[in-house]
C-alpha cells in the first residue's frame, strides 16, 4: 500500500489534517519511547517524554524546514528533552532498581535465557554509567542507526567529534565489560 512521506504528513498536518498528524504520531512513538527509555531508562518517566516530545513537535510544527529529514528533526528534539530531564533529574537511581529483561519465549532454555537476560543488563547498566554527551552518540548510532553525519546535524556537532564520542564511549565499555568477565 502506498505510504505517505513525512514531509506530505507534515504539511497535510499543518493545514489542519488530523488523520495527518495522528499518522506521524503513530509513525514514530515506539521509536520515540525507545530512545527516551534507553536514556533514561525509568518507563513512567520515558513515556512522559514521549508525551512532551510529541507536544513541542505540534506546537513547532510550523517552524520545521524541511531542510533535513523529519525523523532527523524529531529525534533532536527529543534529544534535548532527554538532556532537560537528566538535568533536572541526575541519575540516582540503584542499580537493583533497573528493570530487568528478559525474552519470554519458551524456545530458549532457562539457564540461557537468563544469561543474556543478565548480559543484556550488564550492558544497560554500563551504558547508564557513560557520560551522557557520549550515550547519546551510542544511542544514535547503534539504536536508530544513524550516521556519523546524521548524529553531528542532530547534536550541533563536528563528524570527528560523533566519531571520537562513540570510540571513547565503545573503550569505556568494553573495560567495564572486560572488568566484569575476568
Amino acid at each position: 500500500m502506498f505510504e505517505r512521506s513525512d514531509e506530505t504528513l507534515v504539511k497535510q498536518a499543518l493545514k489542519g489534517k488530523k488523520s495527518a498528524w495522528i499518522t506521524l504520531v503513530k509513525r514514530y512513538e515506539k521509536k520515540i519511547y525507545n530512545y527516551t527509555l534507553r536514556m533514561v531508562i525509568n518507563p513512567d518517566d520515558a513515556m512522559d517524554l514521549m508525551q512532551d516530545v510529541f507536544v513541542a513537535v505540534f506546537r513547532n510544527l510550523s517552524s520545521f524546514r524541511g531542510d533535513s529529514p523529519f525523523k532527523g528533526w524529531l529525534f533532536k528534539i527529543a534529544h534535548y528533552r532527554c538532556i532537560e530531564q537528566y538535568r533536572r533529574k541526575r541519575p540516582t537511581q540503584s542499580l537493583d532498581d533497573v528493570p530487568e529483561q528478559f525474552d519470554e519465549s519458551g524456545d530458549i532454555c532457562p539457564e540461557y535465557q537468563l544469561a543474556q537476560g543478565q548480559q543484556a543488563s550488564e550492558l544497560k547498566q554500563a551504558i547508564h554509567g557513560l557520560p551522557f554527551n557520549q550515550k547519546v552518540i551510542v544511542e544514535l548510532k547503534f539504536f536508530q542507526q544513524c550516521t556519523f553525519d546524521d548524529i553531528a546535524t542532530q547534536l550541533g556537532i563536528s563528524t570527528n567529534t560523533a566519531k571520537s564520542r562513540l570510540y571513547s564511549a565503545l573503550d569505556k565499555l568494553k573495560n567495564h565489560l572486560e572488568v566484569d568477565y575476568v
